[in-house]
């Protein structure tokens, strides 16, 4: 059945409607007036979703925000700080040192490869986790919503608004440069990030792109990032091992795409006086992006 759906779906709408061809038609949507989803069914369930409107600006201080790369492994975690924290993908297994608060995961192949991480976050009872439709129809369909008892905060790639037409990277700034709290990079019309996620949310190849955009809009002004290495892409991520490795396209995106991306990031968020700090201190970010400081000589006292 979901397949005779798909191919009607197909012939009854244009190629730019097509990434909505897996939710057509289980998921109904409505919309806030400031353009979030703010009620879905799926499957003819009621989904209860965060208030992205109750969420913004909520919070104020330093967070920490977890990626995975192997310089994670590194880190002393005997002493962590007290600090809410924002986990990507396979950080999950840090949950025993970090406070997360909130989890973003936005890539269908990692709910598809790691399920066992997957069924974790959703129950935690004190997590919020940001991700998209296709991702809360992955956990229903997975799961089911008997069995999530995190709260869900639904976000939109800005090019992949559900029930609107895709748009081309070229098409990015033409369509969002006049909406509130966006910003484009000033060489580059696929480059954007906003201040308000209600809006949809710029992707670049990277989870953490996401996650900064939401931090931001969550209203923190301090921002610690640990696992941004964005090199050694050979190595398994902290998580993994060789063998059960993910692949990753990231290599062939860190010069043309990841580094004027996250340059732009950092002047919107020193522009909003918004300080972060890349604890990896041999990362390939440069400085002049991100400064570094280390994990231990920022968080461990000093006898």
């Amino acid at each position: 059945m979901g397949s005779f759906f798909k191919q009607l779906y197909r012939y009854t709408h244009p190629r730019a409607y097509r990434h909505n061809e897996n939710l057509w038609p289980h998921m109904k949507i409505t919309r806030a007036e400031t353009g979030e989803i703010n009620t879905l069914k799926y499957r003819d369930e009621a989904i209860p979703l965060a208030d992205l409107s109750a969420l913004r600006g909520k919070f104020s201080g330093s967070v920490m925000l977890a990626a995975t790369g192997p310089s994670i492994n590194e880190i002393d975690f005997s002493q962590h700080p007290s600090l809410p924290a924002m986990g990507v993908n396979g950080a999950w297994s840090l949950d025993k040192f970090l406070e997360f608060s909130f989890y973003v995961v936005v890539d269908m192949g990692f709910f598809d490869s790691r399920p066992e991480i997957i069924s974790q976050i959703i129950n935690d009872t004190e997590l919020t986790l940001f991700t998209t439709a296709h991702g809360i129809a992955r956990i229903i369909d997975n799961f089911g919503l008997e069995n999530t008892h995190c709260s869900l905060a639904l976000i939109e790639d800005a090019a992949f608004k559900i029930y609107q037409p895709s748009l081309k990277p070229m098409e990015l700034k033409s369509h969002y440069m006049n909406t509130s709290d966006t910003y484009f990079y000033p060489q580059r019309d696929d480059i954007g990030f906003t201040l308000d996620i209600r809006h949809g949310v710029f992707d670049t190849g990277t989870v953490v792109y996401w996650a900064l955009q939401i931090i931001a809009f969550l209203g923190y002004t301090q921002i610690f990032i640990i696992g941004l290495d964005m090199n050694n892409f050979d190595k398994p991520r902290f998580y993994e091992v060789d063998n059960n490795k993910l692949p990753t396209n990231l290599e062939g995106m860190i010069e043309g795409t990841i580094f004027p991306a996250l340059d732009h990031a950092s002047r919107v968020l020193k522009e909003k006086e918004i300080e972060v700090i890349n604890l990896s201190v041999n990362s390939s970010i440069p400085t002049k992006i991100f400064q570094k400081a280390g994990y231990n000589d920022t968080f461990i006292k000093k006898n």
